[in-house]
């Protein structure tokens, strides 16, 4: 009996010293490993990847339209040719789908300067001219707005004195750079009535401190990238050919 119960005994030691603890992370060490030219491909990598990366580039490099001339976002003051392009057709392709869902009119659009990443060359516009001039996902929004933030939209855009792109707004500037006009379908706007304005989303929620953009009566998703635009825009046309004009100037 006694001989059992030492047995007994050696087996619980023998199981209790087996049983699995449970493992508890101590410390995490990290590499920095730079990705540089000096990483030599892997063949069987790149193989694999080819087909998707032709394909990719072959839709890029698609012709859409063609440039008259190259249009650069550094080429005026107060508006610039590019930019008139990018506001115009914001336009023309938001307001048609607007209309459709609301049976309402866009009243003007306002984008920023910063927003156009690149220039247009002269010659071919591709689908990667597109993706570079406009590399966000910024997507378009339509409102509304009472009229005195947009009495705020007017004077921000005079004090900045940057050719942030607008469509179907006209300001006029005096010698001394201050507003002397603000009309729309050459009517002086009315700051005691609301506006329909198209942007997008990143200035709606007050980027570029355009805070007239928040708290706004409505807000319409449109559900539209800003470069989906371009591109169908583009596809729409043959040749462009953009130009500055009086929409934003400074007369004596």
């Amino acid at each position: 009996m006694r001989h059992k119960l030492i047995l007994l005994l050696l087996a619980c030691l023998v199981f209790l010293t087996c049983k699995k603890h449970p493992n508890y992370m101590t410390k995490i060490e990290a590499v920095n490993i730079d990705i540089t030219d000096s990483l030599g491909s892997t063949a069987s990598i790149d193989e694999f990847v080819k087909p998707y990366r032709d394909h990719i580039n072959k839709d890029l490099d698609s012709v859409l339209a063609y440039s008259v001339d190259t249009y650069s976002k550094s080429d005026g003051e107060l508006n610039t040719a590019i930019g008139n392009f990018m506001a115009d057709l914001v336009y023309v392709q938001a307001n048609p789908v607007f209309k459709s869902r609301t049976g309402k009119e866009i009243d003007f659009v306002l984008l920023n300067h910063g927003g156009i990443r690149s220039i247009i060359s002269k010659g071919n516009v591709t689908t990667r001219t597109a993706f570079k001039v406009m590399p966000f996902e910024n997507s378009i929004v339509v409102l509304d707005l009472q009229g005195q933030k947009v009495k705020e939209l007017i004077e921000y855009l005079v004090r900045n004195k940057r050719a942030h792109p607008i469509s179907k707004l006209n300001i006029e500037l005096d010698t001394d750079l201050n507003l002397k006009t603000a009309s729309l379908n050459e009517r002086p706007l009315d700051f005691n009535k609301n506006y329909l304005v198209c942007t997008n989303d990143y200035l709606a929620n007050g980027g570029d401190r355009m805070n007239f953009f928040k708290e706004p009566d409505s807000l319409y998703i449109l559900d539209y990238k800003i470069r989906n635009a371009l591109i169908d825009y583009l596809k729409n046309t043959d040749t462009i050919r953009p130009v500055r004009d009086n929409r934003f100037i400074q007369t004596n």
